[in-house]
């Protein structure tokens, strides 16, 4: 049997590159009858109605208006595939037969738990841009795509789950260099910058991935349970976001301290990358505003 695949795609005021998008898919998926797209946009945005093609099966979604998180999340609630994709509308699929290999990577995970993302021409192995992750997975998770993120930390909330799991000796976590899925992003092509990019903080979501950390760390017990004993239903988890009390120059430093560089659940590069990112990020945010 083939393994449908849900690509989930948020959009905004981009007509022309929905279209772009799906020809990409078209052009390139070794078997285009087994893929659905599931378009998501807001009810305000009547350039993004009533997208047909054809060749593909396409389920669109209105809503009023949300966070990145949400959408993906919608998307996701209404995908049917036994693999799903988040993408973007900004992307483009350049390898033929790019859905077979997903189809083979998932087929080495009988269980479904894996993390797997190709390669994106802008940050490469560095960042899972656009995750492809198994329904058996998303249907194991408390919250795959958490709807408070309003447009970034997606992808680096689901490494760091990952980077738990490499933490406890579990590596699920699949680079896939010879998919290329571009991103033709604003800061690899300026001539595309446009208003959905300018309207998106770029900061806004670093303090709710700081406060989300419990909830990442219970997503990676869940699934380190599951893999262990495949057998036995889960325990529920609960978590509670972390309180950040933002005062004071030095806040970043004494946080993202605690949180990161002191969270023995994540390998040592990881933490010290985290901890130092995100005090970067905070005072380059503060020196951008002044």
């Amino acid at each position: 049997m083939i393994k449908q695949i849900s690509l989930l795609l948020p959009t905004r005021g981009r007509r022309t590159l929905v279209y772009r998008f799906l020809n990409s898919v078209l052009e390139t998926a070794a078997e285009p009858s087994k893929i659905e797209v599931i378009i998501c946009s807001d009810d305000d945005d009547d350039d993004s109605r009533d997208i047909k093609f054809p060749s593909l099966n396409l389920i669109q979604v209105v809503v009023p208006r949300q966070n990145m998180g949400a959408y993906n999340a919608i998307c996701l609630e209404r995908a049917s595939g036994e693999i799903s994709i988040a993408v973007n509308d900004d992307m483009i699929f350049r390898t033929k037969g790019w859905d077979d290999i997903v189809r083979e990577i998932d087929g080495r995970f009988p269980d479904g738990i894996y993390l797997a993302y190709g390669n994106d021409l802008f940050k490469g192995r560095k960042l899972c841009t656009f995750p492809i992750m198994s329904r058996k997975m998303t249907d194991l998770m408390l919250e795959v795509y958490p709807r408070a993120y309003k447009g970034a930390f997606i992808d680096v909330h689901l490494m760091d789950i990952f980077k738990r799991l490499e933490k406890k000796g579990i590596q699920r976590f699949i680079y896939i260099e010879n998919i290329v899925m571009e991103h033709v992003h604003y800061r690899v092509n300026t001539s595309v910058l446009d208003k959905t990019y300018t309207e998106r903080a770029r900061f806004d979501d670093d303090y709710t991935f700081a406060e989300l950390i419990s909830l990442r760390e219970a997503e990676a017990e869940r699934l380190v349970y599951a893999i262990k004993f495949p057998e036995r239903p889960l325990h529920p988890h609960s978590f509670s976001p972390v309180s950040l009390h933002r005062r004071g120059i030095f806040f970043p430093i004494r946080a993202y301290v605690r949180l990161f560089l002191l969270d023995a659940n994540l390998p040592l590069s990881w933490r010290c990358y985290l901890c130092v990112w995100m005090i970067l990020r905070f005072y380059y945010a503060g020196f951008k505003k002044a």
